[in-house]
């Protein structure tokens, strides 16, 4: 039954047309029309001077709630309870020192505050490292979890491999300069500045090409792990695309530069995908630990392709056809390259990961969920798709979402208590996003102690969602279904993989650096 508290506080307000009363926009949680005392009644049935009220007429006041989002009222000096107080509900943490605080107001209203400051996560990252050294300088040129994730001699090795390269590509500069001399680009004896002009535009060429291996390299380090199979085919893709500038410059010859740069900047991409991409394949195929044997006959393979695929270029070359025509060289070249994409596509295809991603794991956790099954991994390899992207995966699932969003513009703190109750035992919060349409969107939150296996177990209970979506009324008693059911089956989704063959500790599924749900309210009671 929901009750009145006398301790809210009245505001009235008094003008020519009409009076208003304020009160508290809830009682007990009821929006409700207040009680008006015989005193109250009163006066409100005697007009103000110039007023328009009727005695026993309809009184044309209006109702004015506080803002929900207030402090609650204060306690009138009269008898009642006191209003409850204020309570936190979550601590949200991002990297750069931003906290979300979620917070009750005493009347099941939801406050989200935001505060600054130097996080935790902040200070185990710069523990290790020099104050002088930005941290987005650190993140850019050192892996991640640096210095934990790499062995004590990394950084030694990379601080003095930093000048020989530096040193390599001076000298780089000055044999070209001295090739173009060789074919008659200026002389030794006579002038040379058009030697060394051309050597500089050459070498430009070249920079803008490394700069594009830099950003790859810095930026987008942490996705080759993951996926090496589609990154080194996209490798491919964007390396033929940089073919295509250099392709064209016989027709725009006074764009040279530009359309040279362009293609050198799309093949160092490539690049920058293709060699990462490939050390995680070279240390795939080493099963004993003879990494550097494996490298050393890849080497072997590569050169021997190279020096038959140069022989044959020189003798398509020589044919009248592609000598005189530049439209027959432009087929062949197109015809070749779509054969040598074909051929990359078969070769990644028939590799065999026995780690476990985001392709591979959804794959593992929708047949067991559809057929109580597990693949093994050759089966499991042979159904993944080398070329999709993870959005474009159903069930959508989006990893590292912030509460804010999965609450959807929810202003009642309620619908927190319930998540945090339903997954007090997870390191993991899901929610449902477009709940009742027939693709509903499924957004996940970690906690600060989750692991691979959690966002493992996040995919199981998505794909749960997803098979038994249909009859679903409401939200909650669906996730609650899905909690028990991930109870009850993940463990046997564990020991199924084992007997396929997978082992535990190749799981690569990371979990979002942010935001991370802190601990420092999620074990309390709610």
């Amino acid at each position: 039954m929901p009750t009145w508290q006398p301790s809210h506080q009245w505001t009235v307000s008094a003008s020519a047309e009409h009076i208003q009363v304020s009160v508290p926009c809830s009682i007990s949680g009821v929006r409700t029309r207040p009680h008006v005392a015989p005193e109250l009644r009163s006066m409100l049935s005697t007009p103000a001077a110039g007023g328009r009220f009727r005695v026993g007429g309809a009184i044309p006041w209006r109702l004015r709630p506080r803002s929900c989002l207030a402090s609650p009222p204060a306690s009138s000096g009269g008898g009642g309870g006191e209003p409850e107080k204020a309570r936190p509900l979550l601590v949200e943490r991002y990297r750069d020192g931003v906290t979300k605080r979620y917070m009750s107001d005493g009347n099941s209203k939801l406050q989200i505050r935001l505060e600054k400051h130097e996080s935790s996560v902040n200070a185990v990252e710069n523990e290790h490292a020099d104050s002088l050294i930005p941290q987005a300088v650190r993140d850019f040129v050192l892996p991640a979890g640096f210095p934990e994730s790499v062995t004590v001699d990394y950084l030694e090795y990379m601080l003095l491999q930093f000048p020989t390269n530096v040193t390599g590509w001076i000298c780089h500069v000055l044999v070209t300069s001295s090739l173009l001399k060789a074919v008659g680009v200026g002389s030794f004896t006579g002038t040379s500045a058009a030697a060394s002009a051309a050597a500089i535009r050459w070498v430009s060429k070249d920079g803008i090409g490394a700069f594009g291996r830099l950003l790859i390299g810095g930026r987008f380090g942490t996705l080759f792990d993951d996926d090496p199979k589609k990154w080194r085919m996209y490798a491919d893709f964007i390396g033929s695309a940089g073919s295509i500038f250099e392709l064209i410059t016989p027709l725009y010859p006074g764009y040279f530069l530009p359309l040279a740069s362009l293609g050198n900047l799309a093949k160092a991409v490539a690049r920058g995908f293709k060699d990462p991409s490939f050390r995680v394949i070279q240390n795939h195929f080493a099963e004993s630990g003879n990494l550097g044997e494996v490298a050393a006959k890849e080497e072997v393979w590569e050169v021997g392709a190279q020096l038959i695929g140069l022989s044959i270029g020189v003798l398509i070359m020589d044919t009248s056809g592609v000598k005189s025509s530049y439209l027959t060289l432009t087929l062949t070249w197109l015809s070749i390259r779509l054969l040598h994409l074909w051929l990359r596509y078969q070769s990644l295809s028939v590799l065999k990961f026995r780690t476990i991603n985001l392709k591979r794991g959804r794959i593992l956790v929708r047949s067991h969920v559809a057929q109580h099954t597990v693949p093994g991994y050759v089966v499991c390899n042979e159904e993944e798709n080398i070329l999709t992207w993870e959005r474009f995966l159903h069930p959508q699932i989006s990893f590292g979402v912030p509460m804010e969003r999965m609450l959807g513009g929810e202003e009642s703190s309620d619908m927190v208590d319930r998540l945090l109750k339903l997954y007090k035992k997870e390191k993991y919060v899901l929610f449902v996003e477009q709940f009742g349409s027939r693709e509903p969107k499924f957004l996940v939150a970690f906690k600060e102690s989750a692991t691979s296996i959690s966002v493992l177990r996040s995919l199981w209970q998505a794909h749960w969602l997803q098979k038994n979506l249909q009859n679903q009324d409401d939200v909650f008693s669906w996730l609650e279904d899905s909690i028990l059911a991930l109870e009850h089956g993940f463990t046997d989704f564990l020991e199924q993989m084992e007997r396929a063959g997978w082992d535990q500790n190749q799981i690569i599924l990371k979990v979002p650096k942010e935001p991370v749900l802190v601990s420092e309210y999620l074990n309390q009671d709610v």
